[in-house]
């Protein structure tokens, strides 16, 4: 390998490395416990896969899911990290954190779906969701299954206020969203997910050995 294919690897890794950092700073101080945003990740890049995406696709939604909750660094600590339910006024502030991630993240070239991402996960399929109110398909399909796999890692992880919702409680709050909080085709992916999961242990560790594959496939 000469000197250029060694920088070429280490500028590879340096960007997966500061990536990996920001989310750890937006997850730090967060309402869901640490490598939050690394389990949604994963979760949609497995959606993708399921889907039938290119590797190259998987891995861009995989770097967007990464990403997600970038804007949270600019939300005040004390309403990230609350322990109870938040107020009307911290509620408003808190739905300004996709807006703030959006405009963090568009100058990214590179990779511009990472501020498609940040800005529409928390759109809804059937338009209440925010911070555009988004209808159906108008949803990036990119947004709508990190969206997904966000609520899948928010309901079934240990949070400040309480404990991890039991599995058979999970399933069922995603098969109630199906059409109005989720895209339902992209919901039943995930309750696929749900069902092979029979030890319920797909929460338990971040097997970061795939991303390391995924690496070394896309060289």
């Amino acid at each position: 390998m000469d000197d250029f294919e060694v920088k070429y690897h280490q500028q590879k890794r340096l960007i997966d490395q500061l990536m990996h950092a920001l989310a750890r700073v937006a997850d730090e101080n967060g309402r869901y416990t640490k490598e939050h945003s690394e389990r949604v990740a994963l979760y949609s890049m497995e959606i993708a896969r399921r889907m039938g995406k290119s590797r190259g696709e998987q891995y861009e939604i995989y770097q967007m899911g990464l990403l997600h909750d970038i804007g949270k660094i600019g939300i005040p600590d004390y309403i990230t990290a609350k322990a109870e339910g938040l107020k009307d006024n911290e509620y408003n502030l808190m739905k300004k954190h996709p807006m703030i991630g959006a405009k963090i993240l568009q100058d990214i070239t590179e990779i511009p779906g990472l501020a498609v991402g940040a800005r529409w996960h928390h759109e809804r399929f059937d338009g209440s969701g925010y911070p555009d109110g988004l209808v159906g398909i108008a949803i990036p399909e990119e947004a709508r299954i990190i969206g997904v796999a966000d609520a899948y890692d928010a309901m079934s992880s240990e949070r400040i206020y309480s404990g991890v919702m039991k599995q058979k409680k999970v399933r069922e709050e995603i098969e109630r969203g199906k059409g109005t909080q989720f895209d339902p085709e992209i919901a039943d992916i995930l309750l696929q997910m749900i069902d092979d999961d029979k030890n319920y242990v797909m929460n338990s560790e971040v097997p970061t050995y795939i991303i390391e594959e995924y690496f070394t496939r896309l060289e």
